[in-house]
């Protein structure tokens, strides 16, 4: 892609990988060469042996180069130049019938980063899912590309086996209960009871907006975001209680591989136990990508909460979100007057500003910080991928703009980066409230983020 090369061109990093938004093997020889031509070291994403699945304490975050310090300069508050080529180009755009009573937005020139166009965007505003970029970063700055989540059955006494939930919304259960039933029967053991433990998250796991198709109640343990039926992503109907879920499933699995459960599971402590078998998730990288791609809800508050549990905090929906803004404070991310209330965006109570939005898409391009390239390299595709794969049929950008877009009811945005025909590097931001219409708003914010990719 157009955007890949031009992005790989500014940032050291090569081509975005060709054969799917998240190919292990394509993103480990690009992190590769960015660490190489960096200078510095980084794991690769498919890396998850036991015990190292990530850095013993969050990364240090690394200053910018002088060269690239304007990129981390906060943007300013007010219009851009009015004589400037873009500013005539986007300001009949932000006058659109379309968009809402409050309008903001703003573009960074990546390689320089100079804002060139500026529309109050140092005013902070519902972000819905674009929120996603924020948890994003947080999760990869404070625990890694190469974290991976883990899974662990353990034996309490002679009779008890449990499962300890460690966080992963995408477990799939079918090695983990092989291994668990080969581990008992080389013990001698073909009877057990099941217990299950979800004690690695506190708080309430229903998300304010209640049981939803768009998330499941949040908690460390449950198999494929407890959805019901076969989908994979977006949104489906969601088991009530996804812990109980699992482990019904997994005392089925146990079953077939001839051990006897008796009785039905029940919630357990894991603790003291021996561990009989355990399952690791795909790297933390991996599913950040996944995460930006689908908008995936269930995977941004588990990457919230496992931010929280490294930074001492309660993995709750406070816990991560207060997690976040500390990891972003870190990174030097200008917040205002951000606010942080989950993970996924779906809350109307988080706020951020396209100042701070179009800085953590200028960190995840920064050659100081090769452990954000996950962000840009699972950011959709217009017209091609994930949430844009229906988008700008009809405005300019069509695989050439990346971004991630966020919706609720009176909210819509958009932001991402895009490559201009003269080879320009841009990260924008465009945010809108209280548009009459949430199809003709997305229009119009893909007709901002198309003038932006004509130069």
């Amino acid at each position: 892609m157009a955007i890949s090369a031009a992005i790989g061109a500014v940032v050291a990093a090569g081509a975005a990988a060709a054969a799917g938004p998240w190919d292990g093997g394509q993103r480990t020889a690009e992190r590769s060469y960015a660490a190489a031509r960096d200078g510095k070291t980084a794991a690769p994403a498919g890396s998850s042996a036991a015990g190292t699945a990530g850095p013993a304490a969050p990364r240090p975050y690394a200053a910018p180069p002088a060269a690239a310090a304007p990129v981390l300069a906060p943007a300013g508050g007010g219009q851009a130049a009015a004589g400037s080529g873009l500013a005539a180009g986007l300001g009949p755009l932000m006058a659109s019938r379309d968009l809402g009573t409050v309008r903001t937005g703003a573009v960074l020139d990546v390689a320089s980063g100079r804002t060139v166009y500026d529309h109050k965007s140092a005013t902070a505003s519902t972000p819905a899912s674009t929120t996603k970029l924020a948890t994003a970063v947080a999760a990869l700055g404070t625990l890694g590309g190469s974290r991976t989540l883990t899974t662990g059955v353990v034996a309490v006494g002679s009779k008890r086996v449990v499962l300890v939930g460690g966080g992963d919304p995408t477990l799939e259960l079918d090695q983990l209960a092989a291994d668990t039933a080969a581990a008992l029967h080389s013990r001698g053991t073909t009877s057990v009871r099941l217990g299950y433990d979800t004690s690695l998250y506190t708080g309430p796991e229903l998300h304010p907006i209640g049981y939803n198709d768009n998330l499941a109640p949040v908690t460390a343990l449950m198999v494929r975001e407890g959805r019901l039926g076969h989908s994979e992503s977006g949104p489906a109907a969601r088991a009530t209680d996804p812990a109980l879920a699992a482990a019904t499933s997994f005392a089925k699995l146990l079953r077939a591989h001839g051990i006897t459960v008796a009785g039905d599971p029940a919630s357990a402590s894991g603790a003291g136990g021996t561990q009989l078998a355990a399952h690791r998730s795909a790297p933390l990288s991996e599913l950040v990508e996944r995460m930006l791609t689908d908008s995936d809800n269930d995977i941004a508050e588990a990457l919230a909460r496992q931010v929280a549990l490294a930074g001492g905090r309660p993995a709750s929906f406070a816990g991560g979100a207060k997690a976040v803004g500390d990891a972003l404070r870190r990174y030097g991310v200008p917040l205002g007057n951000a606010a942080f209330a989950d993970g996924s965006g779906l809350d109307h109570h988080d706020a951020l500003s396209p100042a701070a939005l179009t800085h953590i898409l200028a960190l995840a391009a920064s050659p100081s910080h090769p452990e954000l390239r996950p962000v840009l390299e699972g950011l959709p595709i217009a017209a091609f991928t994930g949430t844009l794969a229906s988008r700008f049929r009809s405005a300019p950008g069509a695989g050439v703009v990346r971004a991630k877009t966020g919706t609720l009811t009176g909210t819509n945005t958009i932001a991402g980066v895009t490559v201009t025909p003269a080879g320009r590097v841009l990260a924008f931001c465009f945010m809108t409230q209280g548009a009459p219409s949430a199809t003709a708003a997305q229009a119009a914010l893909d007709a901002l983020a198309g003038a932006v990719t004509a130069g």
